[in-house]
């Protein structure tokens, strides 16, 4: 516990000092103690409603979402934005729900203009492709951590060859 709270404490003074927003994945408790911008909640975390009361209205929630149905109750709910996937398959989570590919992001682009990032296996590669399939965005694990040179590998999410202009919802 003390050192989630450390790691999450230096990560609130390096996005503070690059303008970054710090979202805490699944901790409400973790993301008031040092000040987070928000929380992403999983499926089997606290309900949206309990973190918005513990956050505040101004905190950043975000939701995953895996299915249609999700997606629609999500909706429902209105976080401030949708996680979605896996698109790809996964070695992050080895307990991950069954991969939904660019078509499933493309139905579940279909049930909100919430703004939805895509999750799940990405590389570089795959940027062009899912913001042409709806995404407004992404979030990357593996591809940035494993990396043999982080820098570069943001890098190439920054920056990534051929990237389309961003599909209106």
């Amino acid at each position: 516990m003390k050192d989630a709270y450390r790691q999450a404490l230096a990560l609130r003074q390096v996005a503070t000092e690059v303008g970054a927003t710090l979202i805490i994945n699944d901790r409400c408790d973790l993301a008031l103690a040092v000040n987070a911008d928000g929380v992403h909640l999983g499926q089997d975390d606290l309900p949206l409603t309990d973190a918005r009361q513990i956050l505040g209205p101004e905190a950043i929630i975000g939701l995953s979402t895996h299915n249609p149905e999700q997606v629609r109750e999500a909706v429902a709910l209105q976080p401030d934005y949708i996680g979605f996937g896996p698109i790809f398959g996964t070695t992050t989570k080895t307990d991950h729900d069954p991969v939904v590919g660019l078509e499933g992001l493309r139905a579940a682009r279909a049930l909100t203009t919430l703004p939805m990032f895509a999750i799940g296996g990405i590389t570089s590669q795959h940027v062009s492709d899912i913001l042409t399939a709806g995404a407004d965005g992404m979030a990357v694990i593996s591809a940035i951590l494993k990396a043999a040179d982080l820098e570069a590998a943001i890098r190439t999410f920054l920056h990534p060859p051929s990237t389309p202009a961003r599909p209106t919802h």
